[in-house]
């Protein structure tokens, strides 16, 4: 029972990500909010997949997501060339952090 609702979990998990990174979901602040929320854990968990990143891949993930983290404090308007730049920062934050 327990395997199933962690299967569950992940399942959903796996498709909120899915549609914050496409590209037709209107993105919200809640949204980027969440990503980043679910990386922070991840890394705080030592998630093995955290693990299992080379440190070049580490180094990607951060940067993109401080970029997506700072462009969230100073956001100015929401356009569509930001929502897909905020999009494409988190597509690289959460590189290698899946589960499949």
């Amino acid at each position: 029972m327990k395997e199933q609702t962690i299967r569950i979990f992940q399942d959903q998990t796996k498709q909120k990500i899915n549609q914050i990174l496409d590209p037709t979901y209107p993105l919200s602040r809640d949204d980027v909010v969440w990503m980043l929320g679910y990386i922070t854990k991840k890394v705080a968990d030592a998630d093995p997949a955290v693990l299992g990143l080379s440190q070049p891949r580490l180094i990607k993930n951060f940067h993109a997501y401080a970029e997506a983290a700072m462009a969230l404090i100073h956001r100015r308007s929401s356009s569509e060339q930001e929502a897909e730049r905020l999009r494409e920062w988190l597509r690289e934050a959460v590189h290698g952090l899946q589960t499949d």
